[in-house]
């Protein structure tokens, strides 16, 4: 547990990274500190101590104590500028690649980098971005963290954009802040991937979502709008949804929505490649034969799909182009260049492989 003064240290820090107190405000008295943490004089005397000798605060005999940016004025005079970096993970699926993109740029220019990760949990994203206003970077690159829920963090992308710190974000974006992003066009992937599954004559096409990620609820929109454009009636009961809390029991919850649902379900959407390749593996377990008896499609063309031997069918991504992409906007912000674009849309592409059944000659028949 940590001690009582560090506790306040935090509350009080957060505070003036998130704008709550802002430069030159005076902070609540001593005492009305004692109160609210329930502490002893002490220990609030210590905390705030902590935060003067850290840059944070500043206190005036006869008058209190103010908020102060010091911990920004020691951060400005590094020799090279630090870009951060937040994403929801690092080592997993499609992050590496898209860290080797932005790390490649920057290098290049001559630019450090701070990385950090959320695990796609908001306390995480909260650290995170603390880390990075209190180290002073000067400009930020970020994958939100659960993307189609209000964000509680919105309070510290606003003390970016007050404070001139240009920062854009990757894969989705929160739709309560406008806000520069480089996005797959979600919508268009999943569509493409229904319409392909409809033009081999599937016709009871199932989706696996992810309900708390943006890309999830487009990835269903371009489900639902490729159902609507052939006349098929979009069916919720073939329709699985999982969070990231529950992806980890995603193995079997499919495997039940599986055995369940494979009399009715000829084909599915994945979410992304590796929902695809976790269907796989369901599949060999229930005896489902890939495509024969059902055909699935992924999304991101991710290096699973790449290596696997399993050859999936996919759609594409950008990953390193979009790490690239994302560093160079960020580089020629920081340059004054007024003419860097404020959104963008990549357009995926189909990659053909094994995963899919042509049902075509079989209707003729």
């Amino acid at each position: 547990m940590k001690p009582k003064y560090q506790i306040i240290f935090d509350d009080i820090r957060s505070k003036i990274l998130s704008g709550e107190y802002t430069v030159f405000e005076k902070i609540p008295t001593e005492y009305a500190l004692q109160k609210k943490y329930n502490v002893s004089r002490h220990t609030v005397r210590k905390a705030i101590l902590d935060l003067s000798n850290a840059g944070y605060l500043r206190s005036e005999k006869g008058s209190g104590t103010y908020v102060i940016n010091d911990y920004q004025t020691k951060n400005a005079k590094r020799s090279n500028k630090t870009i951060g970096i937040i994403t929801t993970y690092i080592s997993d699926y499609i992050f590496p690649s898209i860290i080797r993109g932005i790390e490649g740029k920057l290098k290049k220019s001559n630019y450090s980098l701070l990385l950090a990760s959320t695990n796609n949990d908001v306390n995480q994203e909260k650290k995170a971005l603390e880390m990075m206003l209190s180290y002073g970077v000067d400009g930020l690159i970020i994958e939100p963290t659960k993307s189609n829920l209000f964000n509680p963090n919105i309070a510290y992308y606003l003390s970016f954009q007050e404070q001139g710190i240009p920062f854009i974000m990757i894969n989705a974006y929160y739709e309560e802040l406008d806000v520069p992003f480089l996005c797959l066009d979600d919508v268009q992937s999943s569509y493409l991937a229904t319409k392909k599954l409809i033009s081999n004559g599937h016709q009871h096409i199932g989706l696996i979502s992810k309900k708390d990620d943006l890309q999830g609820k487009f990835r269903m929109k371009g489900y639902i709008k490729a159902l609507s454009e052939a006349k098929l009636p979009f069916q919720p009961e073939l329709v699985f949804s999982y969070d990231t809390e529950s992806k980890s029991n995603l193995y079997h919850d499919l495997q039940a929505f599986l055995a369940k649902k494979k009399e009715l379900l000829s084909a599915i959407v994945c979410y992304n490649d590796e929902v695809g390749f976790i269907v796989v593996n369901v599949c060999k377990q229930l005896g489902i034969s890939i495509p024969d008896d059902l055909s699935i499609i992924g999304q991101d063309n991710s290096y699973m799909a790449q290596n696997s031997s399993v050859k999936l069918t996919t759609l594409t991504h950008p990953q390193e182009q979009m790490g690239r992409d994302a560093a160079d906007w960020i580089i020629k912000k920081l340059q004054g260049n007024p003419n860097v674009k404020h959104e963008y849309y990549y357009q995926p592409k189909l990659i053909e492989g094994e995963t899919i059944k042509d049902l075509t000659g079989e209707q003729d028949n």
